[in-house]
């Protein structure tokens, strides 16, 4: 195989996000669940001869050197591979949204590379790899929806059923350290357990990182009331700008961008969205 096309990389949500402490070194330790949703960035990767690895952006210029480079070149190095990449990116799913979407286009790269370049990794090796990436790349190596603890390199697999839900991303993005360097994050909030999650998905928890969000970039607290309007409830994704909603059966369960608020001005982004429960390229990768 010398090439593989239409590969999807899926954002993901947090359904919820707790700060629960901090390590010594000074990285919080957090408990999350994420999910992976069918909105999608897609990637074509083709393999080449001279070891060279290139991007070649689809849409919006994206920066000379993102993740799936640096994801194409620890696998490079870590496998003594020959090989090198052309990696096609069509870029749909906004950046500076706390959707994840750098990181699993970084995941998807190392999916097909490794098949491409004939590794054979299972996925725990992959998983090792990823974590030197970012963060949020070993979620996207897994099987789908995941309690995430530690840093975020804990995951245990959960048996969720698809939802529909609504994102609505502001035109402004948010910078991780921002949010950490804000007197009003929350960093102590009560270790859970998977079944107190479990007994109820939709009500359980909150963002940690939401109201310093908010306090950051009003923008988030405008389209937390959007979706609240809409929907009857609302929560901020990750460390934002993104925020969702849980959407009612009688919604329908339609996938698709569509019109956003008429009141919000132009720039935004809005998407109904189901999420999955499986990664759709979780079969690629042996366990």
């Amino acid at each position: 195989m010398k090439a593989c096309y239409d590969l999807p990389a899926p954002a993901k949500l947090n359904l919820f996000l707790h700060l629960v402490g901090r390590r010594a070194d000074g990285y919080h330790l957090l408990q999350s669940v994420f999910v992976p949703i069918d909105w999608c960035d897609t990637l074509h990767v083709e393999r080449r001869e001279d070891g060279r690895l290139r991007r070649h952006d689809l849409g919006a210029a994206l920066p000379e050197d993102d993740l799936c480079l640096r994801a194409a070149r620890a696998l490079q190095a870590a496998s003594g591979t020959r090989y090198g990449a052309d990696i096609h990116l069509d870029k749909q799913v906004p950046w500076g949204a706390g959707l994840g979407g750098g990181s699993s286009d970084a995941a998807t790269t190392l999916i097909a590379l490794n098949r491409l370049w004939g590794l054979h990794w299972p996925r725990a090796r992959l998983i090792a790899l990823g974590a030197t990436v970012g963060a949020d790349v070993p979620f996207f190596l897994g099987p789908g929806p995941a309690w995430v603890e530690g840093i975020g390199e804990r995951l245990t697999p959960l048996a969720l059923p698809g939802a529909v839900l609504e994102v609505l991303k502001p035109p402004q993005g948010l910078a991780t350290r921002d949010i950490f360097a804000s007197p009003l994050l929350v960093r102590d909030t009560k270790p859970a357990i998977v079944a107190d999650f479990l007994a109820d998905p939709q009500g359980f928890g909150r963002n940690d990182m939401q109201a310093a969000a908010v306090a950051l970039c009003a923008s988030v607290g405008q389209a937390l009331e959007c979706l609240k309007r809409r929907c009857g409830n609302s929560r901020m994704t990750g460390s934002g700008s993104a925020v969702f909603a849980w959407v009612g059966k009688e919604a329908g369960t339609v996938s698709g961008a569509g019109p956003a608020d008429p009141d919000l001005p132009e720039g935004w982004q809005w998407r109904r969205c189901r999420s999955l429960e499986r990664h759709p390229l979780a079969g690629w990768v042996s366990d």
